[in-house]
């Protein structure tokens, strides 16, 4: 009997794979092949698999990407949406750290990232190709103030793949304000890794901006350590890319730490997004919360799937997620996929989600005063992302992100 004929994600793990196996630099790591190994015995997910069950990685099978090669546009004019916010910041252009265009700040080194092995198949694409990142090591007790984390992503004839591997350390009493941005235009999959530790009563607030070009492909993961009565806030804002997945692991492993994942979803076209959290409950007295909005229209579809996991040992813990989408056209779709799991007996845990269009009388309303339609539908539509946009107490990034919000709708509603 033949084999049969290997399906797309096959085609595109073995993509990966050859271009692996064609650069001796990358094989003379001992951890990249061992990961490099694992990628060839599981391959990428598939929808078979629960955790990607409603997104499909189909569309990388039909691309030769290559590896990020010295550039000749360096996609210094995508900053001009940034320019709002201030201070130090550290840009990667294809993965590579752009020192012209950085203004590093204290605390932080860009190099070679320390890898380690993990089981999840986009990760292990990380560690098998990752070459920069940067490293931000705040010291015990000191305000890090802001730094903005820039990633370009500029392909031309060819598609490109990237993949940076940053690490974030606050020390005990840290704090940190992380403005993380993705922007580019062709072709190309950005694929990065976060590794974060906030140590005891340390504060991390992980802003974050996804407004990659539409012919893109992002695929990034964040892997969180909370300790006792440290805070992890983070708020992601999803626009660009044609399939997106944001993958957020948050372990609460000291008492009385806080982990608050929010995020806001605005697709249009045939755009695919996933937000995906975990949320390990490991000790006591610990609380965590998750408000996720989706404004889709034309055939675009948002994914959240969240988790909250709380352990035996995990008594008093307090967990909420709750995920809204509006849909703005027939055609769109949401998936939502709220969880709980939990085997502590003393836990305050709630989950919910609901779907709706746009309410038809506030919309009558506002048109018989005197309102045109689409600024009355562009008011509710922003009095819907309100509250998840009301926790960005950073001013710059919160007007960065209000101006590519009115961009995106002045796009999809001309």
């Amino acid at each position: 009997m033949s084999a049969s004929p290997p399906n797309a994600m096959q085609l595109a793990t073995t993509g990966f794979l050859a271009r692996f196996e064609g650069n001796s630099g990358l094989r003379a790591n001992p951890v990249r092949r061992r990961a490099a190994e694992t990628l060839r015995h599981v391959g990428l997910p598939t929808q078979r698999e629960e955790a990607w069950h409603f997104t499909s990685l189909r569309p990388l099978a039909g691309i030769a990407f290559q590896g990020a090669h010295a550039v000749h546009d360096h996609g210094h004019d995508l900053l001009a949406r940034v320019a709002g916010i201030g201070g130090p910041r550290i840009v990667f252009v294809n993965g590579r750290h752009d020192t012209a265009a950085s203004e590093m700040p204290d605390f932080t080194t860009v190099g070679e990232p320390a890898l380690d092995e993990t089981e999840d198949a986009v990760s292990l694409l990380n560690t098998m190709f990752a070459d920069d990142g940067a490293h931000i090591e705040i010291p015990p007790g000191v305000d890090g103030e802001t730094i903005l984390l820039a990633s370009l992503g500029v392909a031309g004839a060819e598609p490109v793949a990237f993949h940076p591997r940053h690490r974030v350390r606050l020390h005990p009493g840290a704090r940190l304000t992380l403005i993380d941005v993705s922007l580019g235009r062709g072709t190309y999959l950005n694929n990065p890794v976060f590794d974060i530790e906030v140590a005891e009563g340390a504060m991390l607030t992980h802003l974050r901006l996804q407004d990659d070009a539409t012919d893109a492909f992002h695929l990034s993961s964040v892997r969180a350590t909370i300790a006792s009565r440290g805070t992890y806030d983070s708020f992601a804002l999803t626009l660009g890319a044609r399939l997106a997945r944001m993958e957020v692991h948050a372990r609460l492993a000291g008492v009385h730490g806080a982990a608050h994942l929010n995020a806001a979803q605005l697709l249009g076209g045939i755009q695919h997004a996933d937000f995906t959290t975990v949320v390990a409950h490991d000790a006591p007295s610990c609380a965590s919360r998750q408000t996720v909005k989706n404004v889709l229209t034309g055939k675009s579809r948002g994914v959240f799937q969240g988790r909250i996991e709380v352990a035996r040992a995990a008594q008093k813990t307090d967990g909420y997620q709750m995920n809204q989408a509006l849909l703005l056209s027939p055609d769109a779709e949401i998936d939502s996929k709220p969880q709980l799991q939990i085997y502590a007996d003393d836990v305050k845990c709630s989950h919910g989600a609901t779907v709706g269009e746009l309410d038809a009388d506030q919309l009558f309303y506002l048109r018989s005063r005197g309102i045109a339609e689409p600024a009355a539908r562009a008011i509710l539509v922003r009095a819907f992302l309100a509250e998840a946009l009301d926790p960005i107490a950073h001013e710059d990034t919160r007007a960065v992100m209000e101006h590519a919000i009115d961009a995106w709708w002045k796009g999809h509603n001309p």
